[in-house]
């Protein structure tokens, strides 16, 4: 959030968007707050600066410092690209139709107090970066870990209610230790975490709430670490039995004591998770859904001659994994087969087009006719890829009273709660 290179003018705008109000006990730990980089969007052909209650924004050029402008309050300016600039340049065009000098990317902070910068019609606290690259513009937002983590908390699991709050102190604590763990991770285009389910739903300060800033506050600097390290610290929305081992849902990943299988079991053939609204599903498929589904799922992975594809003969579960989980799905034509493993089940074996499957724990009952299959059907648990923290499982462990840090140990065995900065 705070940047040297910038000059004096706009070193005070930091400052001032660094005052914008949070809640009063908002925590400054010693030792340093890291900074995040949110890509907001890539490659788009516009950005919109500023609006109505923006408050003024103060804009200078990324590469030196030097001011470029300034936004007056409820005042729109667009960056868009520059074709005549040799190399990847932008320009400002300014609400009274003139065009700024161009640049490589820019910077935006808000001189207003109590106000935030504004990108395409959303708040967003710290700074705004506009870069340009060759396919369009990057938009990025740097700001605090904890302003971030306030940011996701809410959109990952929820308002909950006050029973509940155990979960979503867990759910900072495993967000803040995710951001953290990536740094870096999208180092050739600039930013450190996309803002959508590639990494952590980020929607700016409309999705920060008094329950996720409470959070925030009680868990600030807090991270998950196996011997010394920040941990991979994944989680789905609901295991429906048990949690997955990461080399069961991700086949490049290696294993990792801190995520193997851990049971949601509750008692009395009851689970922590039952109470989600994805804890068991069913889907099905008619022979002709069934056959339209895989001809645009298996474009890739095997040849359709123009006949289109063969008649499907059967569609089994040939392996499982240690959680229950389909390891391995083969499909029958009725010249050969294939197999399709348990990573890409989801995407193959789609309900709808648009839509994937609810997760890789189910099982099938084929209806045949002819030597075809005319009906299939899927019964389903759990929804996501079952790795790390269930978040509804989080839900009702809350509710029976676990706090957050038994939540944590039990879902990342071995682990340990450490405060770093």
């Amino acid at each position: 959030m705070r940047r040297s290179t910038i000059r004096a003018l706009a070193s005070a705008a930091l400052l001032a968007a660094a005052a914008c109000p949070r809640p009063a006990t908002q925590p400054s730990p010693a030792g340093g707050e890291p900074e995040l980089r949110v890509g907001l969007a890539v490659g788009v052909p516009s950005v919109v600066l500023g609006g109505d209650g923006s408050g003024e924004l103060f804009i200078t050029d990324d590469a030196n410092g030097q001011p470029v402008g300034s936004i007056a309050a409820g005042t729109r300016w667009t960056a868009v690209p520059d074709s005549a600039s040799a190399g990847a340049r932008l320009r400002l065009l300014k609400a009274d139709g003139m065009l700024t000098e161009a640049h490589r990317g820019i910077a935006v902070v808000n001189v207003t107090e109590n106000r935030f910068a504004m990108a395409n019609g959303r708040r967003y606290r710290g700074r705004i970066n506009v870069v340009a690259a060759r396919g369009g513009l990057t938009l990025v937002n740097r700001l605090g870990v904890e302003s971030y983590v306030a940011g996701v908390v809410g959109p990952e699991i929820g308002a909950r209610r006050p029973n509940e709050e155990a979960a979503v102190l867990a759910q900072a604590v495993v967000s803040r230790s995710f951001a953290l763990r990536n740094r870096g991770r999208y180092e050739s285009l600039g930013f450190d975490a996309y803002a959508d389910v590639r990494d952590q739903v980020y929607n700016g300060v409309a999705a920060e709430t008094p329950q996720a800033w409470a959070a925030v506050q009680r868990t600030a600097g807090q991270v998950l670490r196996y011997r010394g390290e920040i941990v991979d610290a994944f989680f789905h929305s609901t295991c429906g039995f048990s949690t997955a081992g990461v080399e069961e849902a991700f086949p490049t990943a290696r294993a990792r004591p801190y995520l193997r299988p851990v049971s949601d079991a509750s008692g009395r053939g009851q689970y922590y998770c039952d109470i989600s609204p994805r804890f068991r599903w069913r889907e099905e498929w008619d022979g002709q859904k069934l056959r339209a589904i895989f001809t645009r799922t298996l474009a890739t992975a095997m040849p359709i001659g123009g006949d289109g594809l063969q008649p499907i003969t059967d569609v089994e579960v040939s392996r499982t994994t240690p959680s229950g989980r389909v390891a391995e799905l083969r499909i029958v034509f009725a010249h050969g087969d294939i197999r399709i493993a348990g990573s890409n089940v989801r995407s193959v074996l789609r309900p709808d087009a648009d839509r994937l499957l609810g997760s890789a724990a189910f099982q099938l009952t084929v209806s045949k006719d002819g030597g075809q299959v005319t009906r299939l059907v899927a019964a389903g648990a759990g929804s996501g890829h079952g790795v790390g923290m269930c978040q509804w499982g989080a839900v009702g462990r809350a509710r029976v009273g676990q706090d957050y840090r038994r939540i944590l140990s039990t879902y990342f065995p071995g682990t340990t709660l450490e405060r770093l900065y």
